[in-house]
């Protein structure tokens, strides 16, 4: 799991510039840079969706995911997380939990997440978890400086996330078919562009509700994989 400590590594070290450099950038700054993160979201969300092959699936995924996130009221979960974090640690900054939200979704939701660990995993080289190791420290700077200390925290999910990913590749690789990495990627990328817009604030969407979609759509691959168009 070399590839993603040092993943790790460099989102605590980029978070811990942007959270030095929030103290001291005026707050047209703040704005702007949250301005930017949206829009890239939403360009990174789009250039991810329009990969699947399976639209079918990617649709029912959604639909079934934000049933059941919402039966479990998993946003709610991560509002009472955050608050309880933040009253634990004594952190004051209100965007905790939608920093620590927005930057794991950023972090982990790229098909070069699932790749890179599938390939380290399976006893290849980690190159692709450093080269996003290096995206992810510098993108972390700019989302610590607009999101603040939550971001920080998401390197706890991303190394559970990712590592995860990894240890299950070292044991069931084979198990894991092309066209899955692409689909959870685009899945990723619905929810991404979701994210964009809360982070633009054109419209709420209740986008921790709809994580169970990613679950949905192996899920649905492996019952009914050529249910495609």
């Amino acid at each position: 799991m070399i590839g993603t400590l040092i993943n790790v590594i460099t989102v605590v070290a980029g978070s811990a510039i942007g959270l030095a450099l929030n103290k001291k950038l005026p707050e047209r700054f703040i704005r702007i840079f949250f301005q930017v993160i949206g829009l890239f979201t939403l360009f990174l969300g789009f250039s991810m969706a329009i990969k699947t092959s399976h639209v079918l699936h990617l649709v029912m995924a959604l639909i079934l995911g934000a049933v059941i996130g919402e039966l479990l009221q998993l946003e709610k979960a991560m509002e009472h997380f955050g608050k309880a974090m933040k009253g634990r640690l004594k952190i004051g900054h209100e965007k905790f939990t939608e920093g620590l939200l927005t930057a794991f979704l950023l972090y982990c939701m790229g098909s070069l997440t699932i790749l890179g660990a599938i390939e380290e995993g399976m006893g290849g080289s980690p190159e692709l978890l450093l080269i996003k190791s290096l995206m992810d420290g510098v993108s972390s700077i700019a989302l610590a400086s607009g999101l603040g200390i939550g971001v920080l925290f998401s390197a706890v999910p991303l190394l559970i996330y990712q590592g995860g990913i990894t240890l299950l590749a070292a044991g069931f690789g084979e198990f894991f078919p092309q066209v899955m990495v692409i689909e959870l990627s685009a899945v990723g990328g619905v929810l991404l562009i979701g994210l964009g817009i809360n982070i633009l604030e054109i419209k709420k969407i209740n986008v921790m509700n709809m994580l169970p979609a990613l679950v949905m759509i192996a899920v649905l691959l492996w019952l009914v994989p050529d249910f495609g168009i």
